[in-house]
């Protein structure tokens, strides 16, 4: 077996060990790396290492980003085992699907403070269509996404676009309290109320068997159909790119291809 086989091997044993776990989810999101200090830059691993550098995103900001990699876009916009969320229009000649952790500081770090700033210059104005998946890599991020998913009145139902995203950003922008915290599920708890769940709705989320297997194969396509092994991720009109972005390399890669 070659090494890179044996590094995927790895990882999804990895994947299936937090897999495991994330099926009893009360309980496991109690059971998750510490968020790291979310004002770095650079992307995390799927076996948890934070890089601190762009390397592989760009140098500094403005510098245009290089690609670590060609995937077919065709098969990156199929749909998977849950409904887009995708927010700008469906033929802007720019399309950004990125792959992210609830519990990854760096995709904190695009989202607090990048990814507004370009939603409003370009998604806003028909430019991008930017589409975010799922890609956990611990229980604790799998619930999250699950809370994210669930609609907070009726937790059967799968939340929409417009609840989706300010959901994730709330997240986002409080990981420190809920994702470093020692009772994940109390932290997990009190975020969701003030999204409107109930502790009676965020059980029934968290333990809905379909919508964790759903989320769990959003993250294995990633990986093994389009070579997705760290967050964020971002593949945009063909090529993947690994690693946060400020808005001014992020701009200028988009002012590239329009």
């Amino acid at each position: 077996m070659q090494m890179s086989e044996m590094q995927l091997t790895k990882r999804r044993l990895l994947s299936g060990i937090a897999i495991a776990a994330a099926a009893a989810v009360l309980v496991a999101c109690n059971d998750s790396k510490d968020a790291a200090d979310a004002s770095s830059s650079g992307k995390t691993m799927a076996d948890g290492t934070n890089v601190d550098t762009m390397q592989t995103a760009a140098t500094s900001a403005g510098d245009m980003p290089q690609s670590d990699g060609d995937v077919d876009m065709a098969e990156v916009l199929k749909p998977g085992a849950l409904p887009e969320m995708a927010l700008g229009k469906a033929d802007a000649p720019v399309k950004i699907v990125e792959y992210m952790s609830m519990t990854c500081p760096h995709c904190a770090h695009f989202h607090n403070t990048t990814f507004d700033t370009i939603k409003q210059k370009y998604v806003d104005t028909g430019k991008v269509q930017f589409i975010i998946r799922e890609f956990p890599f611990d229980p604790r991020a799998a619930a999250a996404f699950m809370l994210a998913r669930c609609s907070s009145s009726n937790p059967e139902q799968l939340s929409t676009p417009e609840q989706y995203f300010p959901m994730v950003s709330m997240l986002f922008k409080q990981q420190q309290v809920w994702a470093a915290a020692e009772d994940g599920r109390a932290a997990l708890l009190q975020m969701s109320k003030l999204a409107g769940f109930t502790e009676d709705s965020f059980t029934k989320c968290l333990t809905n068997q379909k919508l964790l297997d759903e989320v769990n194969a959003t993250r294995e396509r990633g990986s093994k159909d389009f070579g997705v092994n760290a967050t964020p991720t971002f593949l945009i009109n063909g090529k993947r790119y690994s690693g946060d972005m400020p808005v001014d390399t992020m701009s200028k890669l988009i002012d590239s291809l329009i």
